[in-house]
């Protein structure tokens, strides 16, 4: 993972170099196939993860169904909640994401604290359920 590739990442745009480098040293790279189920409701939130390509679909309980795209998200609730997950993600095509553990995510709190105020509007709206 090269820090260009992460500075193209909204989560991750209001980084500086020393940042950047943190999040490639610490965040894992993978990618799933379409049709790949990437988490399931009422499973532990171990991490957050980051679409660099491809698209996901996020079942929500109420039924309704978000498609997400590069440089989003998901994860985030369990994660920060340290609550079962609250929806079913599915790789809607190929993708490749970042993984990043509640340990790396603590770490990465701790080091660029900047990443939260990034997301905290977005976990917000998801929250509240706009």
């Amino acid at each position: 993972m090269d820090i260009e590739t992460l500075r193209d990442i909204p989560l991750f745009a209001e980084l500086d170099d020393d940042g950047l480098e943190v999040v490639a040293r610490l965040a894992t790279e993978f990618h799933a196939p379409a049709g790949q189920v990437l988490a399931e409701r009422g499973q532990p939130g171990s991490g957050l993860f980051i679409i660099e390509e491809g698209t996901v679909e996020v079942a929500m309980p109420d039924g309704v169904a978000v498609e997400l795209g590069p440089g989003e998200f998901f994860g985030e609730v369990a994660l920060l909640t340290d609550s079962p997950r609250n929806a079913r993600v599915r790789a809607r095509t190929d993708v490749r994401c970042l993984a990043i553990s509640r340990h790396v995510f603590t770490l990465l709190l701790d080091a660029q604290p900047s990443i939260a105020a990034t997301m905290l509007p977005i976990v917000a709206r998801r929250l509240s359920g706009h």
